[in-house]
Formats: C-alpha cells, sequence, structure tokens
C-alpha cells in the first residue's frame, strides 16, 4: 500500500492564541510545523501549539524561518551558510525546549518560506541547514523540497530525508515551485489540487505549468494552514488519498 504523510504550517500567530480552524486541521493532518519565533510564533504561542499537537497525536517539528516578521519570512535575504546554521540551531532549541518539558521527541525540521526556497537551490544554504539538523540530532527528520538541493544535501549526510511536495501551488517544468510573485503560484481551485495530490502520489510526477510532466518523489503533502477552507479542504485531500487506497501517517511511523 503507498503511505504518504500530510504536514501543515501551525502556530503562526502571535500573543494570544488563535484556535478554530488550527485546532480543527490537526485532525486531519500527520505532522506539524511549528513557528519558532523568527518568521511568526512566540513562546506562549509555541507552548500552545506544542500541546494541541500532542493532544491530536500529530508528530512534531520545527518550523525554522529567516528573521523577518514584517515579512512573514518569504523574503530573501543575503545570508551567509554560518548564518543560516546558527539560525537553524537557535529555532530548533526553541522548540525542543517546549518538547522537553512535555516528555516527547521532535520528528522533524522543515524550514520555513524564503529560506525554505533558498536552501532549494542554493548548495550552501543547503548544507548548512542539513549540518544544522544533523548536528542537533542525526535522528531528526529533514523536510525540504522534492529533489531539490535540501533533499540532496540530507542525504549525502545520513538524515533520513522527506521529499515534500504542495497541494496548492503550481510548478515550473524544472521541478521548482512558481514564484509567489506570480498571478498562476497558487491552486485555489479544490478539484485541480485534489488532482495534483493524486497524481503526485500514485504517478510520482507533477504537470507543469507548462504541460509538461515532471518527475518527483511524493513522502509528505504540505497543506496551508492559513488558506481559505483550510480544515475542509484537509479533510477532503484525506478522504480522497484513502479513497485511492493512500494510507495516511506520520512520516516516522512509515514501515
Amino acid at each position: 500500500m503507498m503511505t504518504v504523510d500530510i504536514n501543515c504550517d501551525l502556530g503562526e500567530s502571535f500573543g494570544r492564541y488563535e484556535l478554530g480552524e488550527q485546532e480543527e486541521i490537526l485532525r486531519y493532518v500527520t505532522s506539524a510545523n511549528i513557528a519558532c519565533g523568527f518568521h511568526a510564533g512566540d513562546p506562549s504561542v509555541m507552548r500552545k501549539t506544542v500541546e494541541l499537537a500532542i493532544a491530536n497525536n500529530v508528530q512534531i517539528g520545527a518550523h525554522p524561518g529567516l528573521p523577518d516578521l514584517n515579512g512573514f519570512g518569504r523574503r530573501e535575504m543575503n545570508i551567509t551558510g554560518q548564518e543560516a546554521y546558527d539560525i537553524v540551531v537557535y529555532q530548533i532549541g526553541a522548540l525542543q525546549g517546549f518538547l522537553t518539558t512535555k516528555g516527547v521527541q521532535m520528528q522533524h525540521v522543515k524550514p520555513h518560506g524564503a529560506l525554505y526556497n533558498m536552501a532549494a537551490a542554493d548548495d550552501v544554504l543547503a548544507k548548512a541547514i542539513a549540518k544544522a539538523v544533523y548536528d542537533i540530532s542525526p535522528q531528526l527528520i529533514l523536510y525540504g523540497l522534492a529533489s531539490s538541493r535540501l533533499t540532496a544535501a540530507g542525504e549525502e549526510l545520513g538524515l533520513k530525508t522527506v521529499h515534500e511536495v504542495f497541494a496548492d501551488r503550481t510548478y515550473e517544468q524544472n521541478g521548482i515551485l512558481t514564484p509567489r510573485n506570480r498571478s498562476n503560484a497558487l491552486i485555489t481551485d479544490e478539484t485541480q489540487a485534489i488532482a495534483q495530490i493524486i497524481e503526485m502520489v500514485k504517478e510520482g510526477t507533477v504537470t507543469s505549468v507548462q504541460q509538461t510532466k515532471v518527475a518527483l518523489q511524493a513522502h509528505s503533502i504540505c497543506l496551508h494552514g492559513d488558506g481559505m477552507h483550510a480544515v475542509r479542504f484537509a479533510k477532503l485531500a484525506r478522504t480522497e488519498l484513502e479513497k485511492e487506497g493512500v494510507a495516511v501517517k506520520a512520516f516516522r511511523t512509515f514501515d
């Protein structure tokens, strides 16, 4: 049976923690990427998100980003490999503190936003991030864009590495995500998004905006928790995958 993980970016608020959809979506995902304070989140939000993930038996990962609250970590910054290493170690440590108080293990690390996209194409940043994860613990799992420099760097170090795909993003024919500043970067039609998920998981390809088939691995599907109708889509995606005979569970529990 085919197996896939569904992950979601969570804890991306400040101060008073808004429950609602973030709490609901944890019923349908299997892994949570929790913001660590640089692009979003704060200590109270991190703690509460950890507690919600544990209550829903969802595996927890750190979601380190660039130090850019105003830009939500989506604006590129000119950083060195050493700076990338340091900010990732720092943010993993912040989340690890809360997990230690709860007696649970961190499953994975997934960079956020611009840091994620930069590392997908830049060997220096990719290797620095992978080394940061490895130095914290070789048992951690590294999430990166499928068939990217980041996943290659993780595999080279011997980390368990997840090739991640996106339900609501379009792809270029070279396998990268369409930049967000383009009008066709996001998929807003649920039927189209579900079809893309099924193709990626079952066929190992994605249809690019140039209408070419691009080969990729799909270990985990990213759903954005802050999107419109996020809970409804998460439920629909899981339901449709299971109808297609795909088991949905956290990557750590894959056979």
